[in-house]
């Protein structure tokens, strides 16, 4: 079931070469190009569909697809542009940060042909402002292409200019999402804006945009040059092709690894991260696609198969595939108040429900924690969880709901055990 080392599209995941261009090289990268690019417009956009590559930055949503959105004809008026999203500030995601580091040139190119295939005068890399060694890596990556004349005017002999630009952040977990990350790129405040009208219709500077995770750009070159029915044989149906996973917490080694797509949980932490700490029936809880889904109970998650529709059979997702492991020593009340004071603190505060509603969540969670609260306050918590979800413009609300969602459906008796202890030690 495990994936093969000669199947790895990442081969530097963990630095042991160096990441410039002539290593980049030698390990496959930036290989005649100009020849994928011939494939065309459509043949690009027909084989990412085929390979049934779904994005890597959480929602999932196909990428052949996403990409065939942006105008067909080209109009110098308006120019499409693609943005990269490397504003990687997800609790509990590191993957494209490696893939930053040590594997650059995988996503210049990626860029390139992604960019090439909808049609984008240009691609703007957002990265986030707290990888400060990643972003000077980037930018070195970047001048190295342009002086082999990967990128830039007449990009690899192909005949189309292309330009990539790369644009830090300042460390806001709101400009992740792709709306506030165009009005960042453009100097404004980063706030979602509402859709429609979406971005492939009008984005950066009212042109079309496609937005697009590190990961999902990063493999195209790769999903082309070995096609598509070799990277859709990875995976199950509406699952397909290999990941990263990025494991932290309790487990005894923790990694990022690329893997098959729908690999058990038990065998993805048995082979690379040497069990879970103190034997498996330490586990308590797992979230599986970082903080801002549910969490799933330790024993409902072993045997289910880390891919987007496996992940939802249990009520929680997959997201970027950040997984969290929590044994038994975790005091799960007061993890997930920690996450929700990180939404309280991240919103951007242009929805009410979110402004209001995350410092409402925090503050009973708070209480929570320490038991000095009501027993019917934890189905107000509930109730308050539900105004917010699907009540804001952008998903930082549901995000912030969820995590609360999934702890009072299953640890509920840990919450009203704690208000009991406190109700027996102040009667005595």
């Amino acid at each position: 079931m495990a994936l093969a080392d000669k199947d790895r599209i990442f081969t530097n995941l963990y630095g042991y070469q160096p990441w410039n261009l002539g290593a980049a090289q030698k390990r496959g990268d930036w290989d005649n190009t100009k020849a994928l690019l011939e494939k065309g417009r459509d043949g690009i956009i027909q084989e990412m569909k085929d390979s049934g590559l779904r994005g890597r930055g959480g929602a999932g949503f196909p990428t052949g697809m996403k990409w065939s959105f942006m105008p067909k004809e080209p109009n110098p008026a308006r120019p499409g542009f693609l943005v990269i999203n490397a504003d990687e500030s997800e609790p509990g995601s590191c993957k494209d940060r490696e893939i930053i580091r040590h594997d650059p040139h995988k996503l210049l190119e990626g860029a390139l042909v992604a960019g090439f295939a909808m049609g984008a005068r240009a691609a703007y890399i957002y990265i986030r402002g707290e990888y400060i060694r990643e972003a000077e890596t980037m930018f070195a990556a970047r001048d190295e292409a342009y002086a082999a004349g990967l990128l830039g005017k007449n990009a690899c002999g192909s005949g189309y200019d292309f330009d990539v630009f790369v644009h830090r952040g300042a460390g806001a977990y709101i400009c992740g999402e792709e709306t506030a990350m165009i009005e960042s790129l453009e100097g404004k405040k980063g706030q979602p804006r509402l859709k429609p009208p979406f971005p492939a219709g009008a984005g950066l500077y009212g042109c079309p945009t496609t937005v697009n995770n590190v990961e999902s750009i990063a493999v195209a070159p790769t999903i082309l040059r070995r096609g598509a029915s070799w990277f859709s044989s990875f995976g199950r149906e509406n699952n397909k092709g290999t990941k990263l996973f990025q494991i932290s917490g309790h487990v005894n080694k923790p990694c990022v690894v690329e893997e098959e797509m729908s690999i058990p949980f038990r065998e993805l932490i048995e082979k690379h991260c040497g069990g879970i700490r103190g034997g498996w029936d330490n586990l308590l809880a797992v979230i599986p696609g970082g903080s801002s889904v549910p969490l799933v109970p330790g024993h409902e998650m072993i045997d289910v198969p880390m891919d987007f529709d496996g992940c939802k059979a249990v009520g929680s997702g997959l997201g970027t595939a950040a997984v969290i492991v929590m044994d038994k020593s975790t005091d799960i009340v007061r993890a997930i108040s920690r996450l929700s004071y990180f939404y309280k603190h991240e919103s951007c505060g242009q929805c009410t429900p979110c402004r209001e509603g995350t410092g409402w969540m925090w503050r009973i969670m708070e209480r929570l924690r320490t038991g000095d609260a009501a027993v019917e306050e934890i189905d107000m918590l509930q109730q308050v969880t539900k105004q917010v979800e699907g009540h804001t413009i952008c998903a930082l609300g549901d995000a912030a709901a969820w995590p609360i969602q999934g702890l009072i459906k299953h640890f509920r008796p840990e919450l009203e055990r704690r208000i009991a202890d406190n109700v027996r030690e102040a009667a005595e």
